[in-house]
């Protein structure tokens, strides 16, 4: 993510403000320019501080509390690039629906951000009926209604997600209860998404058998395969080959949390980049020791070569790990990288680069990819 200003001021913003909380001029963000600027009112129109040629409209969620995106004075839209996706949202009018629906959307918001610097392709509902489309549903025992809980998950382009994940509380026991490390609104996010991309980029693609020889045959029964892992978890030294218990259950699920893990290396690299992050241990040098010292000195939404995202990778998340350690805190990165898993997240990103409108990808294989790194993949976790 990117470090933000407030034209009127020079004060940095959050990607999530509305308002800057220094000179309270507001705030929106304009996914066309990627950057937030400040905007003055302008009649019916808001002028905006970081292209004074550019006037918008705020989004039609802005009211409620759950979007700072802007919308082109001259669109016909009434919400942003993001919200136009929204198919079902909760009652607003109950204040801890609106609460959570809040969290939710930021969280969303944060997921089209790198989507749009990935250039990855964003069709609506309007435009094909397995477009991307959200459902935030409320879950029937909440209201004592009958009904079968709401689920979080993914239907031919229908992401859908149960609001409870926003309470951090809920998220927290659902976390401990299926003996996950990491539980996120944005974590479901972006995995729900790799569902989606699966069928845009890899299931009527000729790198279909690639994808195979990678993941695994996603032909196998998918019901069958979940049945399996909820009854008897993942095989022993699943480590190895996958970045999480989950993605050992079915192909698909592999690609999807492979696909959230390479959302989280790019976006964390983007703002460790924006804060001119170095990694350099005061360690003795000996032979064969595992090089912990990063430059990040690179945009890693614009970065072919994905050795150079993995070599900043390994010494920024050991760097982070010694830090929250310090405050007695669990590991704020609790994966381990390992050349099946590298190789799996290079799958990843040779598909988006392999999009015509994505920046061009560096010859290479993926073997290639995987053989330059074997000797650094296994960065020590902090004592």
């Amino acid at each position: 993510m990117k470090i933000f200003q407030c034209q009127a001021c020079a004060q940095p913003a959050h990607f999530e403000a509305d308002t800057c909380e220094s000179c309270e001029c507001r705030l929106g963000y304009d996914p066309e320019i990627a950057d937030m600027t400040a905007v003055l009112r302008a009649g019916p129109r808001w002028r905006g501080l970081a292209d004074p040629r550019r006037t918008y409209r705020p989004c039609g969620n802005r009211e409620a509390g759950g979007c700072n995106w802007l919308v082109p004075a001259g669109s016909a839209e009434a919400y942003c690039l993001a919200c136009r996706h929204n198919r079902v949202v909760p009652d607003l009018s109950i204040p801890w629906n609106r609460t959570r629906w809040r969290e939710v959307e930021a969280a969303k918001r944060r997921l089209f951000y790198a989507m749009l610097r990935l250039r990855l392709p964003l069709v609506s509902r309007r435009e094909d009926p397995a477009g991307l489309a959200f459902d935030f549903l409320v879950d029937p025992a909440e209201s004592y209604l009958i009904g079968p809980p709401v689920l979080t998950g993914h239907d031919n382009g229908l992401i859908t997600l149960n609001i409870a994940e926003a309470d951090d509380v809920e998220r927290e026991r659902r976390r401990t209860q299926f003996g996950e490390h990491y539980r996120t609104l944005l974590g479901h996010f972006r995995h729900e998404i790799g569902h989606y991309f699966w069928n845009v980029l890899v299931r009527a693609d000729p790198c279909l058998d690639s994808f195979r020889a990678v993941f695994g045959d996603e032909r196998a029964d998918y019901g069958a395969a979940l049945q399996r892992h909820y009854a008897h978890g993942p095989d022993e030294g699943w480590q190895e080959t996958y970045v999480s218990a989950y993605a050992t259950s079915h192909p698909w699920e592999d690609f999807a949390e492979t696909w959230a893990h390479y959302l989280h290396i790019v976006d964390t690299l983007e703002t460790a980049n924006q804060f001119g992050v170095r990694v350099q241990p005061k360690l003795q040098a000996q032979p064969g020791l595992i090089p912990l010292a990063a430059k990040i000195d690179f945009d890693p939404y614009r970065s072919p070569d994905f050795g150079r995202l993995i070599e900043a990778w390994l010494p920024l998340t050991f760097a982070m790990n010694s830090l929250n350690r310090s405050m007695g805190q669990p590991d704020l990165y609790p994966f381990r990288m390992t050349p099946a898993t590298i190789g799996k997240l290079s799958f990843v990103h040779d598909r988006i680069y392999a999009r015509t409108d994505a920046p061009e990808a560096e010859a290479g294989t993926l073997r290639a990819v995987i053989a330059g790194l074997r000797h650094r993949v296994a960065a020590p976790r902090p004592a």
